[in-house]
Formats: structure tokens, C-alpha cells, sequence
């Protein structure tokens, strides 16, 4: 029998405020997602100021990072690159830099999508969240 490690509400509610914090500590207004290994959603914070449409990114990224197994700045590169027929991937709206995947053991447990400032930052800010699960 096969056992996975999953996120719970802890680790769910370590990664938003850590995620949080990168994001005020530079005075950026944000949307974060958690999903778990499905890209099913578990969480969602939308920052005071932050654009409605970024709560529509931000899960899509996240989702996106779950379902593929990587970050998501590695699908934006390969449309950039020419490959614009990966567009057309069903379940994958969110090919933006700002989704990285959650992993423990070498396996995929769930993902973080930031979107709000410029996709740099929104890597960064995600990163910071699924860095609290370290400590």
C-alpha cells in the first residue's frame, strides 16, 4: 500500500502567514493560494488593496505548479521559448511565473501560487511560505 505525506491546516496556515510576511516585509499587496497534490484548493488570502483578479491567478498558478510537478516559471518559459501549443494543456490556466510546488521526500504534496506584483516577486513570496514549513 502506497502512503503519502499530505498538508494540513497547520502547514497550510504556516505557509499564508510566512507568505504574508515576505509580502508586507516589502510592502507588496498580494493574493496566495495552497493547494494540495491535486491542485484542489485549501486556502486562500487575499491581502487588503489587492486586485480581484488576482484571486483568480493565484490558485490557477498554484494549481498549475500541483498538477505539473514544477514550477510554474518553467511552463512560462517553454511558451516564451515557441511552444505555444502548450497553451491548449487542459487544467493548466495558470502558466505563470508565482506557482511552486510543496514537496516532502521528493513528492509532491501540494503547491503555492502568488499573484500580484511582478512574477519575480510572486516566486519569491511563495518560496518564503513553503520555506516556514522547514523550521
Amino acid at each position: 500500500m502506497y502512503q503519502k505525506a499530505v498538508l494540513d491546516l497547520e502547514h497550510v496556515n504556516r505557509i499564508l502567514d510566512a507568505a504574508q510576511q515576505e509580502a508586507e516585509a516589502n510592502g507588496w499587496v498580494v493574493t496566495i493560494a495552497v493547494t494540495d497534490d491535486g491542485g484542489h484548493l485549501l486556502a486562500l488570502r487575499r491581502m487588503d488593496a489587492c486586485a480581484p483578479m488576482a484571486s483568480y491567478v493565484a490558485p490557477e498558478k498554484a494549481r498549475s505548479a500541483a498538477l505539473g510537478r514544477r514550477e510554474t516559471q518553467a511552463f512560462e518559459e517553454m511558451i516564451n521559448g515557441g511552444r505555444t501549443a502548450f497553451l491548449s494543456a487542459p487544467m493548466l490556466q495558470g502558466m505563470l511565473t508565482g506557482g511552486i510546488p510543496v514537496t516532502h521526500e521528493g513528492h509532491v504534496i501540494g503547491a503555492v501560487g502568488v499573484s500580484g506584483v511582478k512574477p519575480e516577486q510572486d516566486a519569491q513570496i511563495a518560496r518564503a511560505g513553503i520555506a516556514a514549513l522547514a523550521g
